[in-house]
């Protein structure tokens, strides 16, 4: 699993040390001493839009939170009261960071996407310090497919499968990567958007902890893929969304995306893009006040093997108390809102991503109060390496090829088809 990030202060109540000076413990202490307020020298960073991309939606509405499934295989599922439209609503999956399974921690997120007509499905794809990562893809593909067959009928919350959306954070990346690869083996739709942020938790090999990746190349190739980073502990994240796009072959360069959120301590609080970072929290969505249906097999579980493959280590365990104290500020609503609310509409409606990166407004930040230009997101389509060219086979070599077919004995297996 990734690591902890080095500072999460401004997302924690306290100050940054990376103020600039004269807003440091000192200075302020200095300033309050004088008379002097802090506010009146630093400048507050950008609110978030009543509309459009990133925008508040209908603050009027009645969000219904309730839980599809049982209490050992549920998914929460958000949306605005009221009758579906007659196409259903689109649909979000949002995938948890490891550690991070209460909605709680996501739900300004969650909020935002339900009260712009989103229908948003929370699947708890893991049981603390009992879950494996190996089969976190197994039971996330499960409880999709059956929240998403359970609410088909239902008038208000009905999805609308030609508009699916999948949200990765963390180890969530990985597995909606891993989701859109098996969509029809799973009986899912297949997702039109995978939207991976701060990737990460991605199994190195068959022996090592994580998520392992399956067959990437199984992405539809009219997927668009967007894989976002922040500026802060972010080589992980680099490594990890330049080899799901990498791995996503059948998807061209020009549908996929890397977009880096930039740190910013212009004015105050300041901007940190770390890890927990697309986490913000709201009391409303907690997951323990969402009632679920009792299981029948709880009454009796199965002995469960203890291993240090699911337990949390310091780090992670930092990092999801981190997720878990997070606030929504002008990085959430621009960088990682925004960014997915535009990038959907663009792949609902067919275009590509270099319609994304040529329009300025997806890279746009707002202002800081003072008038301050807020650091541009980095917007880049990946250049990808054409596959090498295969030479055409000579006569002899076709006819030993042919001889060996005819035989009857297994073709031994290239280095290519190992990789």
């Amino acid at each position: 699993m990734q690591g902890a990030p080095n500072s999460a202060e401004n997302r924690n109540g306290r100050i940054p040390m990376s103020l600039p000076f004269s807003l440091r413990p000192a200075t302020l202490s200095l300033l309050v001493a004088l008379g002097v307020s802090a506010p009146a020298m630093a400048a507050p960073p950008p609110t978030q839009p009543l509309e459009g991309p990133g925008g508040v939606g209908d603050k009027g509405a009645t969000v219904v939170k309730r839980a599809v499934g049982t209490a050992s295989a549920s998914t929460y599922a958000f949306y605005k009261s009221g009758p579906a439209p007659a196409e259903g609503r689109p649909v979000a999956v949002l995938l948890h960071a490891w550690g991070a399974t209460n909605p709680r921690a996501y739900g300004g997120w969650i909020d935002h996407l339900a009260r712009n007509g989103w229908l948003v499905l929370f699947p708890r794809f893991q049981e603390l310090n009992k879950s494996r990562p190996a089969d976190a893809t197994e039971k996330a593909g499960g409880l999709v497919k059956a929240a998403l067959d359970a609410l088909a009928a239902d008038t208000d919350a009905r999805p609308d499968p030609k508009r699916l959306a999948l949200i990765g954070h963390l180890a969530g990346a990985p597995l909606a990567a891993n989701l859109a690869a098996e969509a029809q083996a799973k009986g899912l739709p297949a997702p039109r958007l995978v939207y991976v942020i701060m990737p990460g938790g991605i199994a190195h090999d068959a022996k090592s902890r994580g998520i392992p990746l399956v067959d990437l190349a199984g992405i539809a190739g009219d997927t668009l893929l967007v894989a976002v980073s922040g500026d802060k502990d972010a080589r992980a994240a680099d490594l990890g969304a330049k080899r799901i796009l990498r791995e996503a072959s059948a998807v061209a360069a020009e549908r996929k995306l890397i977009v880096r959120a930039l740190s910013d301590d212009h004015g105050f609080p300041a901007m940190t893009a770390t890890l927990s970072s697309p986490a913000g929290i709201d009391a409303a969505y907690d997951g323990t006040a969402i009632t679920v249906a009792p299981d029948p097999k709880d009454a009796k579980p199965a002995p469960f093997k203890w291993s240090a493959d699911v337990t949390l280590t310091g780090e992670q365990a930092t990092l999801v108390q981190q997720i878990n104290n997070a606030r929504a500020d002008a990085l959430d609503y621009l960088a990682y809102w925004r960014t997915f609310d535009m990038a959907a509409t663009a792949a609902f409606a067919g275009k590509d991503a270099n319609k994304l990166k040529a329009d300025s407004s997806f890279s746009d930040m707002g202002r800081w109060a003072d008038g301050w230009p807020v650091k541009r997101l980095g917007v880049e389509v990946p250049k990808l390496a054409p596959p090498a060219p295969v030479a055409a086979p000579t006569a002899a070599a076709a006819a030993a090829a042919a001889a060996k077919g005819a035989s009857g004995k297994p073709r031994q297996p290239r280095a290519a088809d190992r990789r």
